[in-house]
């Protein structure tokens, strides 16, 4: 029971600040904080297209890593970010991209800090 409330404190925002040109920083309520930038955030969209959930083929960006030969592609930024509920964020993307829902349990697995990336996956970046 109190790794439940542990975990549910973890992934509770204390404060959120989004600059569309940089990211998103959060300061979560067990004193955690997350720096999130913007290729890192379109890069770990966690919609149904971006992931492969319906068993098609992840469409997932490569913003954070182009590779040695960029097509070239306009500077990414969030036109808007709106709130879903108490639970999560929607990101307008430039690229045209709106349909991942960030969840704050999302954001506080995919933090690309070294503390997290242990904790949740097996190295920064990954699932």
């Amino acid at each position: 029971m109190q790794q439940e409330i542990d975990t549910l404190t973890a992934s509770e925002p204390e404060h959120i600040a989004i600059s569309k040109s940089t990211g998103i920083k959060i300061d979560w309520r067990d004193g955690h904080h997350s720096d999130y930038s913007l290729a890192y955030l379109r890069d770990e969209c966690p919609c149904a297209t971006c992931t492969g959930a319906h068993g098609t083929e992840p469409q997932r960006s490569n913003y954070a890593n182009p590779g040695p030969f960029p097509m070239f592609k306009p500077a990414l930024r969030m036109d808007s970010v709106e709130a879903v509920g108490s639970y999560a964020v929607r990101i307008y993307w430039n690229d045209g991209h709106s349909s991942g829902i960030y969840s704050f349990d999302h954001l506080r697995k995919i933090c690309p800090c070294r503390e997290c990336a242990a904790k949740y996956r097996s190295e920064p970046g990954t699932k």
